[in-house]
């Protein structure tokens, strides 16, 4: 009896193990996102039946309706590119002057505030914005915040309050682009549309009359003035707000055309952010950098870094069967047979710190049947980078790697140049056989992003890490 305790007890403190299978399926289906979402909604609203409440939940049409918060600078464009995301949408726009203009008991309290030229404290901003986002317009088609929230105090109230954005888009440009666009800004009284004398004038001749009678009559410098304060105020509270959306963010550069920064921001706006454990996979050439990009994006991500090439070493050391199994065979100066190999590929990649932390994986497949086997397991990759590079980079760097770990084959030793040659010919080798399976791996791994290899290492890892940082669904609104 006392054992059949002790067996109950030490099995009630070990870890939760999730089946393998249970991550594909969650990958397929979104689920992970789908349950924060639910368990977001019952924290904030908490409902007196939440059984009911989640079924309505799970029928609401309003899950992909766009919900965007829009920050940036006095002058950027943000007002401009609101207008132009909400007819893209079909979103309501919602700014300050908006709310100023609500017929009700906030709006005349914030209007008052306004004509007393002082500010709308932040819990009367954060019930007004709540309100207006609560009203069935805002609800079934979405909205854009243009301006709000102001600090990050309001940015948590409204999240705590359940206006929870999706995206949220930062334009940024330097001060001298900013004061150019306000010296020639134009607004239309009529539509409250925005204009530059310079750079957008109005195409209609009445338009572009009623903009020029609305011109501000004060001086340029005494306008400089004023901009930089409220540039000023800005900077002081932008970080603080930046931080708390820091996962749904994306700062684009307000200092390019128009059309530019629209098709960005479009671009951000139809993706959906997935929690997933990832597994990465990296395909390359020898002398792409697969090594070194996997243990950077590993150090930054927390995964595991599996490395094909030492996996037999690490199943020597460990005491498992399949370790055993390699021993025998590496005792006796014996080639490890392939189907022990994957046995211990595997192994590895079931082991809890990957099944829990992800992991990224390189210097395999080594053929298509690897590459197969692998996209059909249980463990199959959710991320896959082809890194590119040519026939000629590859053998240069492989030589210069080669010189640089070995400072001999500098000194012109004949022994030391046959082995350089030798390593050399071996890395042609290794070329000639990936290239032969490249065809074969991109057919096995068709959504597999190509990453050019032949630039800088940081410029590569911000390249993949854009990649991972948001796992992108194009979706129509």
């Amino acid at each position: 009896m006392m054992n059949k305790v002790k067996v109950m007890t030490e099995e009630s403190v070990q870890p939760l193990r999730v089946p393998p299978q249970m991550s594909i399926y969650a990958d397929q289906h979104n689920i992970i996102h789908l349950v924060q979402s639910m368990v977001s909604s019952l924290a904030v609203d908490q409902p007196q039946d939440p059984i009911s409440y989640l079924l309505l939940l799970l029928q609401d049409s309003s899950v992909h309706v766009p919900r965007v918060v829009l920050m940036g600078p006095p002058a950027v464009g943000k007002t401009t590119l609101a207008g132009r995301l909400c007819a893209e949408l079909g979103a309501v726009h919602v700014t300050m002057e908006t709310l100023l203009d609500e017929q009700s008991a906030l709006g005349e309290q914030a209007r008052r505030l306004a004509r007393e030229q002082q500010e709308v404290p932040d819990h009367l901003l954060v019930d007004f914005i709540q309100g207006r986002l609560k009203r069935s317009d805002c609800f079934n088609t979405g909205w854009v915040l243009d301006g709000l929230p102001q600090t990050r105090l309001q940015a948590r109230s409204l999240q705590q309050g359940g206006v929870i954005p999706k995206h949220v888009v930062l334009l940024d440009a330097g001060e001298d682009v900013l004061l150019e666009r306000h010296r020639g800004r134009l607004l239309d009284p009529l539509t409250g549309d925005v204009y530059h004398e310079t750079f957008a004038r109005p195409c209609e001749e009445a338009v572009a009359a009623r903009c020029a009678d609305k011109r501000p009559s004060a001086s340029t410098a005494a306008g400089d003035a004023a901009l930089r304060a409220d540039l000023q105020r800005y900077r002081c509270k932008v970080t603080g707000m930046t931080s708390a959306y820091r996962h749904i963010l994306k700062t684009v550069d307000a200092d390019q055309p128009p059309s530019d920064v629209y098709q960005q921001a479009v671009a951000f706006l139809r993706t959906c952010r997935c929690s997933r454990t990832p597994r990465v996979l990296l395909l390359g050439p020898p002398g792409s950098g697969k090594r070194l990009q996997a243990k950077m994006l590993a150090d930054k991500y927390k995964m595991v870094d599996v490395c094909c090439s030492d996996l037999l070493c690490w199943a020597e050391a460990d005491p498992s069967s399949v370790g055993e199994e390699v021993r025998t065979y590496l005792q006796h100066n014996r080639t490890v047979p392939e189907s022990v190999t994957l046995k211990v590929f595997e192994e590895r990649l079931d082991r809890a710190d990957c099944s829990q932390r992800g992991w990224i994986l390189h210097h395999l497949p080594c053929d298509l049947q690897h590459a197969k086997h692998l996209a059909n397991s249980l463990n199959a990759p959710n991320r896959v980078f082809f890194l590119e590079l040519t026939d000629d980079v590859c053998l240069q760097r492989s030589a210069m790697k080669h010189s640089l770990a070995d400072p001999s084959v500098q000194a012109a030793v004949p022994g030391d140049l046959r082995e350089c040659d030798d390593n050399m010919r071996a890395v042609a080798h290794a070329l000639g056989v990936y290239r032969t399976h490249t065809a074969g791996l991109q057919c096995v791994f068709p959504d597999g992003v190509h990453v050019d290899a032949d630039q800088d290492s940081q410029c590569v890892f911000e390249a993949l890490d854009k990649q991972l940082t948001i796992q992108t669904h194009a979706h129509e609104h």
